[in-house]
């Protein structure tokens, strides 16, 4: 997509985020600073924003959408939407810097195949350990971390054997893997809605995609059993690609079918604020905290799924103690207004 046609999009998505009760929302490649500070002023709604900027892949990694025949000739630092392509120790290192210059409040690296790029295996392994290395001494020098798309236990383990903190997805991670993760405190972010979305939208992947598609969708509630089992933190994320974006909650629902409503309501609160290094601030209705709640006429912890249906079950949304949406005749709306000069 053309960066002007998603740039005037993004105010509308990022205000239905904040309207199903997403008040806090870690965005892996692609949000950058402009909308990040845009909210932060009150330009705008939407969620507080951690932002990843650019994600890094190798050439012929998971964000390089080119096909197989396509021979147009980039360099380091080339971009494609929501990646930049880097190959060897010292393009690694300048790309990682670039994403922390601009913004990046972490950095994301593709470590391994996926289903929508056009020309890696699902089973591919992606950088090698001295650029894995590299990236992760950058991150850890602006005391910051690295999370990593990947799917099998050879590029997790790849991922975390280097210095990665943070895995994407993981759907056929093994019990050997999730025990590794666990031992180390590596946080696993799956994405099972993803998934799910993709594959009941006729026509949204081309035939390669949709065949990789199916085999991560096959694995994802059995992959979240194993990395429950054996005490990994999982945080909530739903990984939508462009009008999929209205399904976000249901991710919720999709982990329920495994897990207890608390464990997938932790994910999404407690687990996510420590992943971001923010759980002295945010993830709890605590003095001292981000004043962020939502209004609900229904208990989650008896029926997780409530979240799943924002339109009936979800009242008010407050965020930094302003009611930014309410349905609730006791409780009014605020006036919200920028914040900050707009020069």
């Amino acid at each position: 997509m053309d960066p002007a046609v998603s740039m005037t999009r993004q105010p509308f998505v990022v205000k239905q985020m904040l309207s199903r009760g997403f008040t806090t929302a870690r965005d892996c490649g692609g949000a950058g600073l402009a909308l990040k500070e845009a909210i932060r002023d009150g330009v705008f709604p939407g969620p507080r924003l951690f932002i990843a900027n650019h994600a890094l892949s190798q050439t012929g990694g998971h964000a390089d959408f080119r096909g197989a025949h396509d021979h147009t000739q980039c360099c380091g630092g080339h971009v494609t939407g929501l990646g930049v392509l880097c190959d060897g120790v010292p393009e690694c290192i300048k790309a990682a810097r670039e994403q922390l210059r601009t913004g990046a409040d972490f950095i994301k690296l593709m470590g391994g195949g996926g289903v929508a790029s056009p020309t890696d295996a699902l089973e591919h392994t992606q950088f090698t350990a001295d650029e894995v290395r590299a990236v992760a001494e950058v991150a850890r020098g602006y005391n910051t971390w690295v999370t990593a798309h990947a799917y099998t236990p050879r590029a997790i383990r790849h991922a975390v054997d280097n210095g990665v903190t943070g895995i994407e997805h993981g759907n056929f991670i093994d019990e050997a893997t999730a025990e590794y993760m666990a031992e180390r405190g590596v946080y696993l972010t799956p994405t099972l809605i993803a998934y799910d979305a993709m594959a009941r939208r006729e026509g949204f992947l081309p035939p390669e995609s949709r065949v990789k598609n199916e085999e991560v969708l096959a694995q994802g509630l059995r992959a979240l059993e194993i990395a429950s089992k054996a005490g990994v933190t999982m945080c909530y994320g739903s990984d939508l690609l462009g009008p999929l974006g209205i399904e976000q909650a249901r991710e919720f629902g999709l982990r329920a079918k495994v897990l207890s409503a608390k464990q997938v309501l932790q994910s999404a609160t407690v687990n996510a604020a420590k992943m971001l290094r923010q759980d002295g601030y945010l993830g709890q209705v605590k003095e001292g905290f981000a004043a962020d709640m939502l209004l609900l006429n229904a208990n989650p912890l008896d029926d997780i799924e409530v979240f799943d249906r924002p339109e009936k079950h979800l009242l008010a949304v407050i965020k930094d103690g302003r009611v930014y949406s309410s349905r609730w005749s006791k409780l009014a709306e605020d006036v919200t207004a920028p914040e900050a000069l707009i020069e």
